[in-house]
């Protein structure tokens, strides 16, 4: 990754070349493949015991040329070893060190977590500014010999000794073939110093670079790059920065402004938002997530094509981009965070939209409550027995006795799951995909409703033994007068309003709505809103007063398929209810996990057989009954 300074010493009779260097100086690399510059942090870097010296990173047994011991010193990467290697690779590098040839190195470390900085961070004891890619934790697989490193903020000298004799019964000056010879060999005390004086030379060498990148600022890299290799003083250092920021002074007071492409998290939201105007989102209802900067960005960019938003996220996260769009380039960005998410969120959004627009009847006659896990949950309601009593002079107040009622809910799963295909991305079909979370949006919201009147119209069992609707619960009707029409409706607001509590005292609510099927829909207006009621009577009508009583009521008129269609247990086109307000008497209670009231879009694994991303979406749902107080149902016979 980055080139650093190298010291090779020529091997003692019989020995191998030492090795010592710098290989990484802990500040900005530019990497091929890499969009922004990156930094390994070396605190999250993990070292093993023994690192492969290999030539140019190329894994094959014939380019591993040493073996060499790597340590965190000073917020830099040094490493010592030998070359171990016999043959032309490791000889090449031996021999172009003897002929005064720099070399550089070059640290191969596999990423496991990275960010993308848009602003200044401290690395390595180095204030950095952005953007930059911080590689937060690595483990360092290998260290190479390069001719040009990645890292451009150091230089690399190389020293080695040699001595040349020519060979017995050859004469000096002569050309002739020479073979590299040794000097003496150096004793220990010799080879500790030599090591001493190079580690110094390379923390003074690291000291001068550091203050070099910090008069920069990562502002003038070609200032850095030249200051570095030709050897500035960092006072010559400061003066061509000074010069550089006078030039970018404009010459003229104008006003211009100049904005440059967004990056990091900001490009992240500008893509989702450009995404979501593309399927018919309006920007205003993305500012408060988005804000102002992204959603005036992303109106300029709402007719991006799939495959353009695909490399877009390859290089927001500094991954390689293929030079041609196809499989490779599709399976590459659905690996990175960026596409998977913003493609889930953009569906999400469509669902939500579409859940909200489908009309909900349950929703009207029920009350909402959260449930905490997917167990049975019961439901406590404390009723009061007993009226308060007069209370005489100087008397205690009698403690009243309370009785509690038990009533139940249980949450379900329900979901699909949908795919974005290859052919949907190179079509740049948007629309094709997103009609499927748009239908599950619908579906979402219709299935409260059929849930509801799926337990509603079956009438089950309760904890007292009897039915929902049942005779000694007082809410049901049935016989020929239970018809919907003046009486029928007149008898059954007169039961619901009779309803008692435990201990037999009126309840005292009125009833809100009048739930019919389509059949008696507008007999329910006319019944309900109309100012005047004719009778029949034989072969005259009679005329009751203009006053129509039962509009006094109040009741809202909702029509509702489902009780006669034949798919629901005990449909029928002529059955109707009563249900009071939920906010006033508990009816049926709609439950959802931990306050999630509405479905979810989330990306799912990556199927083999399939060439695209598959996502999910599901519902937490739970439609249980809890009181029949309040609700009546005749069966219009």
């Amino acid at each position: 990754m980055g080139k650093e300074f190298l010291m090779i010493e020529a091997a003692a009779e019989g020995g191998k070349p030492k090795v010592i260097g710098l290989a990484y100086s802990g500040g900005k690399m530019s990497i091929p493949g890499w969009k922004n510059p990156i930094v390994v942090d070396l605190a999250g870097m993990q070292i093993p015991e023994q690192v492969p010296l290999l030539l140019n990173h190329e894994n094959r047994t014939s380019s591993r040329v040493g073996m060499i011991s790597a340590k965190v010193e000073e917020n830099t990467l040094t490493i010592e070893g030998e070359i171990v290697a016999k043959g032309e690779q490791a000889d090449g590098i031996v021999e172009q060190a003897k002929s005064g040839a720099d070399w550089q190195l070059s640290i191969g470390a596999e990423v496991a977590e990275s960010e993308l900085v848009s602003d200044k961070r401290v690395v390595n004891g180095q204030a950095i500014a952005g953007p930059f890619t911080h590689i937060k934790k690595s483990v360092l697989r290998e260290v190479s010999v390069v001719a040009v490193g990645a890292d451009m903020s150091t230089r690399m000298s190389v020293a080695a000794s040699f001595s040349l004799t020519p060979k017995e019964g050859e004469e000096m000056g002569k050309e002739k073939s020479f073979e590299a010879k040794p000097e003496k060999p150096k004793t220990e005390n010799q080879v500790i110093a030599d090591a001493d004086i190079a580690l110094m030379t390379i923390r003074q060498e690291r000291e001068r670079v550091a203050k070099i990148q910090s008069i920069c600022a990562g502002e003038f890299p070609e200032i850095e790059k030249d200051a570095i290799f030709a050897g500035w003083t960092l006072e010559e250092t400061s003066q061509k920065v000074l010069k550089g920021i006078r030039e970018k002074r404009p010459a003229a007071d104008v006003n211009i402004t100049v904005k440059r492409k967004p990056e990091g998290v900001q490009h992240r939201k500008t893509l989702e938002a450009a995404m979501c105007m593309r399927i018919g989102i309006s920007g205003n209802e993305l500012l408060k997530q988005y804000g102002d900067e992204a959603v005036e960005t992303a109106w300029k960019e709402n007719d991006m094509p799939l495959q353009m938003l695909l490399v877009e996220c390859l290089k927001l996260e500094g991954a390689p981009v293929p030079r041609s769009f196809g499989n490779e380039t599709i399976q590459a960005a659905f690996s990175t965070v960026s596409l998977p998410g913003i493609l889930s969120n953009v569906a999400n959004k469509k669902l939500l939209q579409s859940y909200s627009a489908q009309p909900v009847i349950a929703t009207k006659l029920c009350s909402e409550g959260d449930l905490s896990d997917f167990k049975e949950n019961e439901r406590f309601r404390l009723t009061d027995v007993g009226d308060l009593e007069r209370v005489p002079d100087g008397g205690e107040i009698k403690e009243g006795k309370q009785k509690e009622e038990k009533a139940l809910n249980q949450l379900d799963t329900y979901g699909k799951k949908f795919c974005l295909t290859r052919r949907m991305i190179i079509n740049d079909d948007l629309g094709a995909f997103m009609k499927v979370p748009v239908a599950m949006g619908n579906r979402a919201a219709r299935l409260i409703d059929q849930l509801f009147f799926k337990r509603l119209m079956e009438n089950p069992d309760q904890s007292d033994g009897k039915k929902l609707f049942h005779s000694e619960h007082k809410n049901y009707m049935e016989g020929a007068d239970t018809t919907l029409n003046f009486e029928g409706l007149r008898k059954a607001v007169q039961i619901f309003l009779d309803q008692t509590d435990a201990d037999d005292q009126p309840i005292n609510i009125e009833p809100a709505f009048l739930v019919v099927p389509t059949a008696l829909k507008h007999t329910a207006i006319e019944l309900t809103k109309g100012a005047t009621l004719i009778m029949g009577g034989g072969e005259t009508q009679a005329i009751r007063p203009a006053l129509n009583v039962l509009a006094d009521e109040n009741l809202q008129v909702v029509s509702a398929p489902h009780l006669s269609n034949s798919t629901y247990t005990n449909a029928s086109p002529k059955a109707w209810y009563l249900f009071g307000n939920p906010s006033q008497i508990d009816t049926f209670e709609i439950g959802y996990l931990r306050g999630k009231r509405t479905p979810t879009v989330e990306v799912g694994d990556t199927d083999f057989n399939t060439l695209g991303q598959w996502f999910r979406v599901y519902f937490d749902l739970g439609i249980r009954e809890q009181d029949f107080r309040g609700m009546v149902k005749s069966n219009g016979l």
